[in-house]
């Protein structure tokens, strides 16, 4: 059986991540990972009529190029993987629609990159599907006009508030052993998560509603596989922000698995600088994208970083939950990458 432990599973074939893409925005753009991004789009509606619309040509981009950069088509890939966080992942929808592949179309909130990496490596480690293509995307226009606010209504936001990131990223992984040669990572190990909820009910402070769901995760994670913090080059979390990060430093030390800060890192502090305005950070389903689709699988592929644990959280709370006074739901996925031996 392939699983250990409690809930790992472990993939014999190793599946390879072949190639990756990230498109960012303008904001996203003037940031640390300005250099390791393939395309900054200025223009917030990517000449389109909505954000809405404009999210799904981030995604449908970057899903293209991720393909162009493989040398193949959509043909290529047996399926297309992934979400976003509008009603009905629309974004991702439509991004599929002119792919004219088979979609499988995901919601995990701001995990869904890492969810989506998770099915896909068991699709193609099973033989099921031969290339699978994992996208995700956010849009922080048409975020704010889902979840909070119109823009032009102004509302100050809180320390603890998040900045949605603008952008998408996508990667292509592949179980056929003729691609194995040019992975850029491997993928031997994956731990879904579930579901934690402490009772946190400030939508402006998603960090702390995910942050135990990373502990959770986390910790069966090392259990299960008999490995510790210090194994990993680096590990990720998705969109914690300094919030959900020092929260999560703090459980890790509680439960005996303390995680070293010059190893541990949170994409929704590395998209953007603190003078950037951003308060507590990055978030959005396209955050842990665009951070892993660039400088993450970047270093992985010039043997700066050799095994990394990638693990990507979300809130999964709705526009309804919030109003009514609904807790929210914290959730985090992760799947270990290495570097393969050249």
């Amino acid at each position: 059986m392939n699983r250990i432990g409690q809930s790992t599973i472990l993939l014999p074939r190793r599946p390879a991540v072949i190639s990756c893409a990230a498109l960012a925005g303008k904001k996203e753009g003037e940031g640390p990972l300005a250099d390791d991004f393939d395309r900054i789009v200025e223009d917030d509606l990517f000449g389109e009529e909505s954000w809405e619309k404009a999210e799904a040509r981030f995604q449908y981009t970057a899903a293209t190029l991720c393909l162009e950069k493989a040398g193949m088509a959509p043909k290529d890939a047996d399926a297309a993987l992934g979400g976003d966080l509008l009603n009905q992942i629309i974004a991702a929808s439509l991004s599929a629609r002119e792919m004219h592949i088979p979609f499988l179309g995901l919601y995990g909130a701001c995990s869904t990159m890492a969810e989506s990496i998770l099915l896909a490596s068991m699709l193609t480690d099973g033989g099921y599907m031969r290339r699978a293509l994992c996208t995700a995307s956010s849009h922080f226009c048409s975020a704010e006009r889902q979840y909070r606010f119109p823009l032009e209504y102004g509302c100050q936001r809180p320390p603890t508030a998040q900045w949605t990131v603008t952008g998408a990223g996508s990667l292509l992984i592949s179980g056929l052993t003729e691609d194995f040669p040019r992975a850029i990572a491997r993928i031997p190990a994956l731990t879904p998560g579930r579901i934690v909820d402490l009772g946190v009910t400030d939508a402006n402070n998603m960090g702390a509603a995910m942050a135990p769901a990373a502990a959770d995760t986390l910790c069966r994670h090392f259990e299960d596989t008999g490995t510790s913090p210090s194994d990993f080059d680096l590990i990720i979390s998705g969109d914690l922000g300094r919030v959900g990060h020092d929260v999560l430093l703090e459980l890790m030390q509680q439960k005996g698995h303390p995680l070293d800060e010059s190893t541990y890192i949170d994409c929704g502090l590395e998209v953007f600088t603190p003078e950037q305005d951003v308060h507590a950070g990055g978030s959005g389903c396209g955050c842990s994208a665009v951070v892993l689709c660039s400088r993450i699988l970047h270093q992985m592929e010039n043997h700066q970083l050799r095994r990394v644990l990638f693990m990507a959280t979300g809130a999964l709370l709705s526009t309804t939950s919030s109003q009514q006074g609904g807790t929210i739901p914290g959730i985090a996925h992760a799947a270990v990458l290495e570097a393969p031996d050249r």
